[in-house]
């Protein structure tokens, strides 16, 4: 198994992963947005996907949306194919695409609306806050895309203040505070420990 970070030559795989997105959709009964083939296509000319080969079959996909001129990205059209479920996949292939997406824009924040518990156990693990969608980007072409959900209809009547989606930011700057404040604090703790060791020598 290979993952990816998926180029020109992976375009092939489009209309097999549009079709996967949508018998998922179908499956689980919850809201997933359409994802067409050339849409698919698109992304992966970009480089702002990343794709699961197992050989040449194809296993799993994500990939990269850029929101608010480049202050949000997302991640989007996560799906694993069936005869690849339960074996941690999603996993793996949500933490590349979220490596890439540091990346490629080191800056921007990084976030996503999903209506799966594993989906936000993932995020959760990888340092994504829940949060309420005013704290989400406020693109309109982001919005727009949620159109094909069938979950749009309570999103719009309750301006989105209500939905089955969760909506989950990880914050770069944020997190980059908390890592240097937790390296501080360990270093002040050696530092204290070197200290003790030098008086009892």
């Amino acid at each position: 198994m290979k993952i990816l970070h998926a180029k020109a030559e992976h375009i092939i795989y489009s209309k097999e992963i549009s079709l996967c997105i949508d018998e998922s959709a179908k499956v689980r009964g919850t809201g997933i947005a359409r994802r067409t083939p050339e849409y698919i296509a698109k992304k992966i000319e970009n480089r702002n996907a990343v794709i699961a080969l197992d050989l040449e079959k194809f296993a799993g996909f994500c990939y990269i949306e850029i929101w608010g001129h480049g202050k949000y990205v997302a991640h989007s059209g996560l799906i694993v194919a069936p005869n690849y479920r339960g074996k941690g996949l999603a996993r793996k292939i949500k933490k590349q695409v979220f490596e890439l997406s540091l990346k490629k824009y080191p800056k921007a924040k990084v976030f996503g609306i999903t209506t799966g518990m594993p989906v936000m156990k993932i995020n959760y693990d990888l340092g994504y806050k829940p949060v309420h969608f005013s704290e989400l980007t406020d693109d309109p072409e982001f919005w727009k895309g949620c159109q094909t959900c069938k979950n749009y209809d309570i999103l719009t009547r309750t301006e989105r203040q209500m939905c089955l989606c969760t909506g989950m930011l990880y914050d770069p700057e944020q997190n980059k505070r908390k890592t240097n404040h937790n390296e501080s604090i360990r270093s002040n703790l050696f530092y204290k420990k070197k200290i003790k060791w030098n008086r009892k020598k």
